[in-house]
């Protein structure tokens, strides 16, 4: 920390301000779509896919957007758009389709805005630095989730109007103060060197290979499917059977499970072995949607809880094994990342509406957590061998075949290698 430059702290303070103000609203957006504007379930998880699937996949456009006019000035146009869509809620209070239209707004501000914002923190920096200053990040932004659900239960569904004003102005602040940074160019960072594997270790090389012929993208995409039924969904299965409270608190433990983790296991997140770290993170993603589905209070916090540690290890990993494998400047990687992110986030939210609402039909909600801890443990599983029995067979069809390469599987261009 003691190298970290002053716009570095900006940022480092403006996530915190970011996520506190998007905090406030967004964890009860479910809700509020549900029982404020009158959705029903079917339909709220269609407007939730849309705007996850702008949110994540539009870090594509931010990244190229940061590519023709800088990263600073990409970060004040979505801090600009963001602003927009907070303030639209107000008059949408008693418009659901404008309200609706806030909520695009301020999805399409965040996909702007993260990819420019990653690749500015990490920008110039050796490789060696690069997970301290993520997981910095990411503790900054897990602050502001812990305290903005707890602020705002008071006044989520008695005041929104006022609340949606507050956050407005709270970002309209964050990007004054985003005038203040210096340009900074977005050189590729060179990728670190590949540990040579083990003779031996033939159960660990074997797993280790089904990892390097996937690129991140993939299990990005898998990972935030699974964990976005977690996201979408908790609300309206634990405000129901507890109380906005006791949920906004939950949030807030989850978070501040991330605010310690992530720094104090950055190092070690950063040298765990690729396979190792999917094994540990889909195992503990299941462990914890079966803890939720017990439907009690304590199960729900256990649950909860281990998903804070699993997107403290697994999505940060994600991250910089995407790092290390490109040559790509930092915000294209991290916009293809998003846009990995945003896909399995729209085919969560699609899919999680249906399923939550036939597991209530059948009188037992708990079933949609007992269906998606089954998909955390199968689904890696499935697509790991599916790459293998792929490779395989290329490998028997000749010996060009042998070598898979991270573009041939969907890793995409820049030099990119397994």
């Amino acid at each position: 920390m003691r190298r970290v430059t002053w716009p570095q702290l900006l940022l480092l303070g403006a996530s915190f301000l970011i996520t506190l103000g998007s905090f406030a609203v967004l964890p009860f957006m479910s809700v509020l779509l549900h029982e404020r504007w009158g959705f029903g379930l079917g339909l709220t998880g269609l407007v939730l896919a849309v705007a996850s699937l702008v949110q994540f996949s539009g870090g594509v456009v931010g990244a190229a957007l940061a590519a023709r006019i800088g990263l600073r000035a990409t970060m004040l146009v979505a801090l600009g758009i963001r602003t927009a869509g907070f303030a639209c809620f107000v008059p949408g209070m008693d418009r659901p389709a404008l309200a609706v239209a806030a909520l695009f707004l301020v999805s399409t501000g965040a996909a702007l805005y993260l990819p420019a914002n990653k690749a500015y923190l990490v920008a110039g920096c050796p490789a060696e630095r690069r997970p301290g200053l993520l997981a910095a990040s990411g503790s900054a932004f897990n602050a502001g989730m812990a305290l903005g659900p707890l602020a705002a239960a008071p006044f989520v569904l008695g005041s929104t109007a006022g609340l949606f004003t507050a956050v407005a102005a709270l970002f309209a602040a964050v990007g004054i103060a985003h005038l203040a940074l210096p340009g900074v160019a977005d050189a590729p960072a060179a990728p670190v060197a590949p540990a040579e594997p083990k003779a031996e270790a033939e159960p660990e090389t074997r797993g280790a290979a089904g990892a390097r012929l996937l690129p991140p993208f993939a299990y990005t995409l898998l990972s935030v499917y699974v964990f976005m039924f977690f996201q979408h969904y908790i609300a309206l299965f634990a405000v129901g059977r507890t109380s906005t409270a006791y949920y906004a608190v939950l949030l807030t433990g989850y978070s501040l499970v991330i605010v310690a983790a992530q720094p104090l296991l950055a190092g070690w997140i950063a040298g765990l072995r690729y396979a190792r770290a999917l094994r540990l993170g889909f195992g503990a993603m299941a462990i914890g949607m079966l803890a939720i589905a017990t439907g009690g209070p304590v199960g729900i916090a256990a649950g909860v809880l281990t998903l804070g540690l699993v997107e403290t290890v697994l999505f940060l990993r994600n991250d910089l094994e995407a790092l290390d494998r490109s040559r790509e400047p930092a915000a294209t990687v991290f916009g293809r990342q998003r846009l990995a992110a945003g896909i399995g986030a729209f085919a969560a939210a699609l899919l999680g509406g249906p399923l939550y609402a036939a597991a209530e039909d059948a009188g037992s909600a708990s079933g949609f957590w007992l269906a998606v801890g089954a998909q955390s443990l199968l689904l890696p599983v499935l697509l790991w061998a599916g790459v293998v029995w792929l490779a395989r067979r290329r490998a028997a069809a000749g010996p060009r075949s042998e070598q898979l390469s991270y573009e041939s599987v969907g890793g995409g261009g820049g030099g990119g290698r397994c």
